[in-house]
């Protein structure tokens, strides 16, 4: 099941109900009070919850911590722990991706994102492929995919990897030459996957992944299974030469000029169509077969109402609630002094003077896949490159992994509490108001300032 092919409303108890007792906590670092906060005025109790006041000018950030990931809507998920993780204590995530899907008519939930290797900081400049965790529970018991039938041996739950290549056939490519490691002296072995996703379309398990800042070519990808979510994987005939569109010059200085294409891909889909979806503002919609998008280059873009100026934007995922289509993207929301001499919080561009605080979940609304959307508000304060979704039981949730490499999460004394596979409880303000938020913690209330 996943709530963006079969959109249905929720009703108030489970809307309003608090996240369950046991919860793990993960209100860790959190700072006594809120940048911008707003005073409570008593209201009405209403059916739904309140959409806060648009701030102005437009694209300001809202720092409350009633957006934020607390102890009480949110939890780390007790994924299974591998060899790698057990000094931690807990899985090293970022890019956390979290759904759930009907398959022989019972729940099945997965989870998956960026991980790293033994011996390295981050996932960078090479990881070792994508793993999937499955449960019938979003509180789990989380365990690793079951991949051993398919190689015997192997790390269990690694569903796909550059080192794959030697499984390759004529006919059936699992890893192409452009997602192969490599080396160079600058950074000696090169080459990792980024921000995997899993779906469940038309009874196949598809996988959609970037390959990252360090490989040969920089860009989205599409994999499909031949059996189930544990694989075996391969490669859709469109990325067997390169990554989805085309190349442009971007990221950072190291990259080859023509190897960089468009990252962070997502897939979504509605009754028997697929969509890819580009961080790039980009979208297309994907062939009957699945084997390749229409068109290949010079993709259409969403009708957004952007920044001014637009920063940069990363992590896009649409997801279809109630009859309308949430665009969310990731933002940095960057601190600079205000005239007076208060803390400004926007999601400004880089420049002198502003410093990145908080990777933000911003969202935006529209009757159409395409667009116009809506002006953009936040909808989770640190919860940047997630996916929204919606359990078995109606409830709505996001993830969040919190960025450890600058910002808030950055702080040694946050460290250990970000990089993590969170998730936390969404909320919507109803068929009139139109928009998602973490479940704030004054529902009900209309919030001035």
């Amino acid at each position: 099941m996943t709530r963006s092919e079969n959109p249905s409303p929720i009703g108030r108890r489970t809307l309003l109900a608090g996240v369950a007792a046991g919860s793990l906590g993960v209100a860790a670092g959190l700072p006594a009070t809120a940048a911008q906060a707003a005073p409570v005025e008593a209201a009405p109790k209403r059916r739904y919850p309140s959409n806060w006041p648009a701030l102005e000018p437009y694209g300001l950030a809202d720092t409350r911590l009633d957006l934020w990931p607390r102890e009480d809507n949110s939890f780390v998920l007790p994924l299974e722990l591998r060899p790698r993780d057990k000094e931690r204590g807990q899985v090293w995530m970022r890019d956390t991706y979290v759904n759930c899907f009907v398959v022989d008519g019972r729940p099945l939930y997965v989870a998956t994102g960026t991980t790293r290797v033994p011996g390295l900081e981050v996932a960078g400049p090479w990881n070792d492929g994508i793993f999937v965790w499955v449960a019938r529970s979003l509180r789990g018991p989380w365990r690793l995919a079951d991949t051993t039938r398919i190689r015997p041996g192997a790390e269990r739950g690694k569903v796909w990897s550059p080192e794959f290549v030697g499984e390759n056939r004529p006919g059936r490519t699992v890893v192409a030459p452009w997602q192969e490691y490599w080396y160079d002296d600058q950074f000696g072995k090169r080459g990792q996957a980024w921000a995997p996703e899993v779906h469940y379309f038309r009874g196949k398990w598809y996988i959609v992944a970037c390959m990252g800042d360090h490989s040969q070519k920089v860009g989205s990808f599409l994999l499909v299974s031949d059996g189930g979510v544990e694989g075996p994987y391969r490669l859709i005939e469109g990325n067997l030469e390169k990554p989805f569109g085309e190349s442009f010059i971007g990221g950072p200085a190291f990259i080859k000029p023509g190897a960089y294409y468009h990252i962070d891909g997502s897939l979504y889909t509605e009754d028997d169509d697929a969509w890819l979806v580009l961080h790039n503002n980009l979208y297309a919609k994907f062939r009957p077969d699945m084997e390749d998008i229409v068109p290949a280059t010079n993709l259409p873009a969403f009708q957004q109402t952007p920044y001014s100026p637009e920063p940069y934007l990363e992590g896009a995922y649409v997801f279809k609630y109630g009859g309308k289509y949430y665009l969310v993207q990731a933002a940095w929301n960057r601190t600079s002094v205000n005239p007076d001499g208060t803390t400004r919080y926007a999601y400004d561009t880089a420049g002198t003077g502003r410093v990145q605080y908080q990777y933000d979940a911003v969202v935006a609304v529209s009757d159409h896949f395409e667009g116009p959307y809506s002006q953009r508000w936040t909808a989770g304060v640190g919860a940047g490159h997630n996916n929204f979704f919606e359990d078995h039981d109606g409830r709505l949730w996001g993830t969040f992994f919190r960025n450890p490499n600058v910002g808030y999460w950055s702080d040694a004394s946050r460290l250990a509490d970000a990089a993590v596979p969170g998730v936390v409880r969404l909320e919507w303000t109803g068929p009139k108001g139109n928009r998602l938020y973490v479940q704030r913690r004054n529902r009900g209330h209309a919030i001035g300032g």
